[in-house]
């Protein structure tokens, strides 16, 4: 599975109909409002960890395809 920084999350997030609701550190809480699912993506200069990721797409109800 190819790694993904936190920009590129985001923008998969933004193009599945999340919006940023508010940022609590260094950690951005995105909602959808029309399924009224919620994820947090912490915002490192890392990418992030597979299990990180794995739990960021489950919880938006969203399926990555490799």
């Amino acid at each position: 599975m190819k790694s993904y920084t936190p920009k590129e999350i985001i923008s998969i997030l933004i193009a599945n109909g999340f919006e940023l609701a508010r940022v609590n550190g260094s950690h951005h809480i995105y909602v959808n409002r029309t399924t009224g699912k919620r994820t947090v993506v912490p915002v490192h200069a890392k990418d992030l960890k597979k299990g990180t990721l794995h739990g960021i797409l489950k919880q938006a109800g969203i399926e990555l395809k490799d």
